[in-house]
């Protein structure tokens, strides 16, 4: 063979040589961009390889926060919804339900065996009885009679005692709070009664005055092994706030990646505004926190003109029944413990027909099924983004689903009863304050 085609087949192979790795490491190169530009940009899809949490406590928190398109779009502002409605008791209040155990345990407050007693409008309700038994603890619940019946039957599937109460004052000792701080007190006194029956107990058997006797435990609404009550008092108790403010605010501000002008939300105990506002300002004192409180709540005028009542009511022409709302477990006509702990910049009112006409507007558009306090907090969501203009992101809170809501804030007898059937094929039924 001649050296001129030994040399030119030499050099062909090695420049094909060269073209195969060159091929190889474009390839390799390509796949590594990919990968590395997918987990930037659609990090949210990527499978975790963190362990399983431990239990459904262990699975609360760190909720999505989504883009609310609809609401984005019509306003020119980014709206996203933090979906606490994805916890496993279905609410925002498994966070705060499992502080409050929590704290109580580490105090001594508490014990395993021991029973958690609140006063509630269902969700709190709800969360306290879906986490205690991870704490060997029992459930006793109070609600108002008027408050979906739905929220009871969960209750009860999920093993709590529930009275439902009428509906009364605040100041009425028959109030759902009030009784549910008594029933606590019931079982200490029970649990107190049990431990020194059995310091007289000698062989399974009770000795009294010298005589022994078989002897049964009296009735009680608790069980006869009850190791005494705790009332969780999620107006008061501050473990409401540390639970937002150690959770929820945190993990806003790291899924914005700092970047947030504005959050708001409603207030039932004021544990959620309370928590987030005062982090999110810690960390930007230019994030402006605002409120979005329904009919009949006084937080609105607390906040815009420092007083809890209107001008009407000052003038002495209080509405007989302030609570003329039908949406559940927000608003209030006092100040708790956890509202004082809000740093707000202001305050929006809402309505009835706003948050009914939000609700539809949302599970249509964006397939969004949510509560009526979630849709008021939507409706806040709106009136903010259009107070400071379009170009800013605001941020607010999906408490839950209309799972809980279906015999009443998503049935329509119920709705025409108070002539808020919803009718709306936009927007335009929010109010212009």
């Amino acid at each position: 063979m001649a050296p001129g085609t030994v040399t030119a087949r030499a050099t062909g192979a090695i420049i094909a040589a060269i073209s195969v790795s060159m091929v190889l490491f474009s390839y390799l190169l390509r796949k590594h961009h990919s990968k590395d530009h997918s987990s930037k940009n659609t990090k949210s899809f990527s499978v975790s390889k963190k362990s399983p949490r431990n239990g459904p406590v262990g699975a609360i928190g760190n909720t999505p926060l989504i883009r609310i398109n609809s609401l984005s779009e019509a306003t020119g502002c980014e709206i996203l919804g933090k979906c606490e409605f994805l916890n496993p008791g279905g609410s925002v209040k498994d966070r705060v339900a499992v502080k409050i155990i929590e704290e109580a345990l580490e105090s001594g407050k508490l014990v395993e065996g021991g029973v958690v007693t609140e006063g509630s409008a269902g969700s709190t309700a709800i969360s306290l009885a879906t986490v205690a038994p991870a704490y060997g603890c029992k459930c006793h619940v109070v609600i108002p009679d008027d408050s979906a019946i739905e929220k009871s039957q969960i209750l009860e599937a999920l093993g709590a005692h529930v009275e439902r109460v009428r509906p009364v004052s605040i100041t009425h000792r028959d109030h759902f709070v009030n009784i549910a701080r008594r029933r606590a007190a019931e079982a200490n006194e029970l649990a107190l009664k049990n431990k020194k029956e059995e310091q007289l107990f000698v062989g399974g058997k009770k000795q009294s005055n010298g005589h022994i006797y078989e002897g049964g435990t009296q009735e009680s609404s608790f069980s006869s092994n009850c190791k005494g009550g705790f009332f969780a008092d999620q107006f008061e108790n501050l473990a409401n706030y540390r639970a937002h403010y150690e959770g929820t605010g945190p993990e806003i501000w790291e899924q914005t990646g700092g970047c947030i002008d504005a959050f708001v939300a409603a207030a039932g105990t004021g544990g959620t505004v309370a928590g987030v506002s005062n982090f999110l300002q810690e960390n930007n004192p230019n994030v402006r926190c605002f409120l979005i409180d329904p009919p009949g709540s006084g937080l609105f005028n607390k906040v815009t003109r420092g007083v809890m009542y209107t001008k009407e009511e000052a003038e002495g022409r209080r509405l007989k029944n302030p609570f003329d709302t039908i949406t559940e477990g927000i608003g209030i006509n006092r100040l708790t413990q956890n509202f004082l702990m809000a740093k707000l910049d202001g305050a929006f009112r809402g309505t009835d027909r706003e948050a009914v006409e939000m609700s539809r507007y949302l599970l249509k558009n964006d397939g969004l099924f949510l509560g009526s306090s979630s849709a008021m907090n939507c409706v806040g969501a709106v009136k903010v983004a259009q107070s400071l203009g379009p170009g800013n992101t605001v941020v607010t809170i999906l408490c839950d689903s209309g799972m809980r809501h279906l015999s009443k804030f998503f049935s329509a007898e119920y709705l025409s009863q108070y002539d808020l059937t919803p009718k709306a094929t936009g927007l335009e039924f929010l109010e212009s304050r």
